[in-house]
């Protein structure tokens, strides 16, 4: 395929993505106005499923408990290529956003709503435009559940069931086998504090592990015979207190955050405390890191139940595997970024982010990226965050993705990199191995 032909071909998708601007638009609104959390997407499918059927798709749904996935293209050979698109349909919990559930308290402060917006229109682009024929490949179109980590209570009770064995959405199509011919995956994500047309495409994340933590002690009257009791409360502070005395020795360069929280704390303020409970996570850059600071912050964890005489138990969760991203896509990604934006649109960003996503699972069986797009004011997870620029956050993504497909999969060479990259990732088999030695118990008494 020429240069011209390629060009014509990226024109057609863009002018049909902005005859769907409206109804795109729409649909993201429609989703912001119904947020549902994670593994609990019910009508936020639907509203995808539906749009994917008015494009004639033949879609899979329920792909773990919710998710939908539609695929266009290729010859359905054991070789042929696929691209997938990603967007996740979960909402996060922030009861003080003036859009919040009222219920709930869940609400699209991460902007998943942008994008799916980014995945339909990408859809409505590739499909509407007629460029599937000429790519040569399949292209796999994939509404994601729970990205956002949280809700745990009620995840955990899905894995005891076995509804699901882990607690974010991608790391259950991995186990699935939905991941295994996926050749490379392509999705964005809302800027944090970012209301103007700037991408930032190339970056890494943290990975981390999930922790429930348990403290149990013995009640007794708070006022008239505390010297009965053993404070649970104060075994979880003095662990706390533990573990901040660790935070000088991690190295700055494997980013390390550990940030519990307590979610029960006693039962009645004139009793003394039995039973104390606390989620937390343990990120880092790297797996190693990870795994040298969970044992570090486990340590720091168990000194509390010793301090006082209590019982501690802490479950460790697979959380998200560091995101690492793919240079031939950023590379053409960056390239629709100037076609579309200008140079000036290209930003550099922070070459590692704290923070944790689920796609970072992808890019380690996957060659991906997850850029950061504008078009949003406020921090993303707080009650200021909203859209600003509503085709900078819901139309131009759809194009740079679209366009990006075309000219990787135009492109013999772009394709035998992105082969050779994924020959080099691990397996699900040695992916699944990695995450699932996550997963501990351990439990210490000190109670008579």
């Amino acid at each position: 395929m020429t240069d011209a032909d390629v060009a014509e071909l990226k024109a057609r998708v863009c002018d049909a993505i902005d005859a769907r601007a409206d109804d795109i638009i729409e649909f993201a609104k429609d989703v912001q106005s119904e947020p549902e959390l994670g593994y609990k997407e019910v009508e936020t499918t639907k509203k995808v499923v539906s749009l994917f059927e008015s494009l004639d798709l033949d879609v899979e749904t329920e792909l773990a408990i919710t998710g939908a996935r539609a695929r266009v293209g290729g010859d359905g050979s054991d070789d042929e290529f696929v691209a997938a698109i990603l967007g996740e349909l979960d909402a996060l919990v922030n009861p003080d956003h003036p859009l919040a559930d009222p219920e709930t308290g869940a609400v699209h402060a991460c902007g998943h709503n942008a994008q799916l917006a980014h995945l339909v229109g990408a859809a409505f682009g590739l499909v509407e435009g007629e460029a599937i024929d000429g790519l040569d490949a399949a292209v796999e179109f994939v509404a994601v559940p729970a990205e956002e980590y949280l809700d745990l209570d009620y995840r955990r009770n899905l894995v005891e069931s076995g509804e699901i064995e882990f607690f974010g959405g991608k790391q259950e199509l991995i186990r699935r086998g939905y991941v295994d011919d996926w050749d490379m995956a392509v999705m964005m994500h809302a800027g944090s504090d970012e209301p103007d047309r700037v991408v930032t495409s190339n970056f890494s994340t943290n990975g981390f592990i999930g922790k429930f933590v348990t403290y149990l002690g013995r009640e007794a009257h708070a006022g008239a015979a505390p010297e009965e009791g053993v404070n649970a409360l104060n075994a979880a502070m003095l662990g706390m207190n533990a573990v901040h005395a660790q935070r000088e020795t991690f190295a700055d360069e494997d980013y390390v955050r550990v940030h519990p929280i307590i979610t029960r704390g006693g039962d009645g303020v004139n009793v003394v405390p039995a039973e104390v409970t606390m989620e937390s996570y343990v990120r880092a850059k790297t797996i190693d890191a990870v795994d040298e600071a969970n044992e570090s912050v486990n340590r720091a964890l168990r000194s509390g139940a010793l301090a006082v005489g209590g019982d501690v138990e802490i479950e460790d969760f697979p959380g998200y595997m560091p995101l690492s991203t793919n240079q031939t896509i950023v590379d053409a990604y960056d390239d629709n970024v100037r076609e579309l934006l200008g140079e000036e649109a290209l930003s550099p960003g922070q070459p590692h982010l704290a923070g944790s996503t689920d796609m970072g699972d992808i890019t380690q069986l996957v060659p991906g990226i997850h850029p950061w797009t504008g078009g949003f004011e406020g921090a993303v997870h707080a009650r200021d965050f909203r859209v600003v620029d509503e085709e900078m956050a819901y139309i131009v993504p759809a194009k740079l993705t679209a366009c990006t497909l075309i000219d990787v999969l135009t492109d013999p060479e772009s394709r035998e990199k992105l082969r050779e990259a994924k020959a080099e990732k691990r397996t699900r088999e040695e992916y699944l191995d990695a995450v699932r030695g996550f997963r501990a118990t351990e439990t210490e008494s000190h109670l008579d």
